[in-house]
């Protein structure tokens, strides 16, 4: 072991703590967004609440998967979860025991947030993610649905003669324990009036990522259970943002506050200020999502007595849609051309038709550079990207 103390050695070790008043204008913010989202969500209806809510447990399953180096087969996790969810699945899409497992997994932690957090649950989580069918595959030393054993647990890297321990976890010895005194807080601060919800959500993560209590595994179950504290900061079961995927957009900088400050001290302001930004992006990315939706509704609703080609509302509903595929740039008639599959004479009447009728508006630009781009109903969004 390195000089350097682990946090897991202080005297007052778990009893964290942090600065409040620079947290506040962070948990702010993350409540203001959190009510803005929830409150749009309920305004789009139970069709687009139901596919929300498959797309952001499918993106918390892929990335929290993807932040330990592993590709899933995304149509089969989507097939495993819309199943469950009660959705029209695709017929090509053959789901495998792995994803079974992680469906039933994320779906257990978000949707019975009111079950408590035992011992046996974790055991099952862990036992999910490493179904019996793949076990073959596994390295001989995974203990599944078990503590790990007792050869120190690190994360190293480096050359094998001089590594670098990035990380050490508490020995084997007095784990349980360990376990047991998180899993008693767990539960007993779901009633904590005077600890923010949010917060509690980020010191779940930390403490329980630092015990490190598997062989393997440790990552996706930290995430886990921290949408499950999540989910309990909402009281509700739908899910509508994934933070797994904010924190793989900035993994390295996960892994380099995880490391800093499980080598600090007790107060732990650094790591839940990290993690309420994350929690903010992932918000904000939700709300912009759900905006284009309402944008999208309220255009239809605003056209909805317009006689459109087939060809018209397709390219539409393109642009409407955004995202990769919706042309942030404005579309141009040589690729109205292309989406419609149309010919040049009858892009240029279509976009000509469109702009008469209000639909479009014409970007700044002439000759073959012409764009056109969505006339929004509501001003600001026509800029709006994902």
């Amino acid at each position: 072991m390195e000089d350097s103390r682990w946090i897991w050695q202080q005297p007052d070790w778990p009893h964290f703590c942090w600065q409040a008043e620079r947290l506040a204008p962070l948990l702010r913010d993350c409540a203001q967004a959190q009510g803005r989202l929830l409150g749009m969500a309920g305004a789009v209806g139970g069709e687009f609440s139901v596919q929300s809510e498959l797309d952001a447990l499918l993106q918390n399953i892929v990335t929290s998967s993807a932040i330990e180096g592993e590709q899933l087969n995304v149509g089969s996790v989507r097939s495993s979860l819309a199943r469950r969810l009660g959705l029209e699945t695709d017929g090509d899409s053959r789901v495998s025991a792995r994803s079974e497992g992680l469906a039933e997994l994320m779906l257990d932690a978000t949707r019975h947030f009111q079950q408590p957090l035992t011992l046996d649950r974790l055991r099952h989580w862990h036992r999910l993610l490493f179904p019996e069918q793949d076990r073959d595959l596994l390295p001989r030393n995974i203990r599944v649905g078990a503590l790990r054993g007792d050869e120190p647990m690190q994360v190293v890297s480096g050359r094998l003669d001089r590594p670098t321990v990035h990380f050490e976890a508490p020995p084997r010895d007095g784990l349980e324990q360990q376990l047991a005194a998180f899993l008693d807080w767990f539960e007993a601060s779901r009633s904590d009036a005077g600890l923010d919800p949010l917060l509690r959500a980020g010191i779940v993560h930390f403490w329980f990522v630092t015990l490190h209590p598997f062989d393997d595994g440790n990552g996706r179950l930290t995430r886990a259970i921290t949408d499950l504290a999540l989910a309990q900061a909402e009281r509700q079961a739908l899910r509508f943002y994934a933070m797994s995927a904010s924190i793989l957009d900035d993994r390295q900088g996960y892994y380099r506050i995880l490391e800093a400050s499980q080598k600090a001290t007790l107060e732990i302001t650094s790591w839940l200020e990290w993690f309420l930004q994350t929690l903010l992006c992932s918000l904000q990315q939700a709300l912009a999502r759900i905006d284009r939706v309402l944008a999208k509704s309220r255009f239809w609703q605003q056209h909805r007595q317009l006689a459109l080609s087939a060809e018209q509302i397709k390219v539409l509903n393109r642009l409407l849609d955004g995202g990769e595929r919706g042309f942030v740039d404005g579309i141009s008639a040589a690729q109205y051309q292309a989406v419609a599959k149309v010919s040049k004479a009858t892009a240029t009447r279509h976009l000509g038709d469109l702009l008469d009728k209000g639909c479009l508006v014409r970007l700044p630009g002439g000759g073959r550079s012409t764009r056109y781009q969505i006339n929004w109903p509501t001003p600001g969004l026509a800029n709006t990207t994902l």
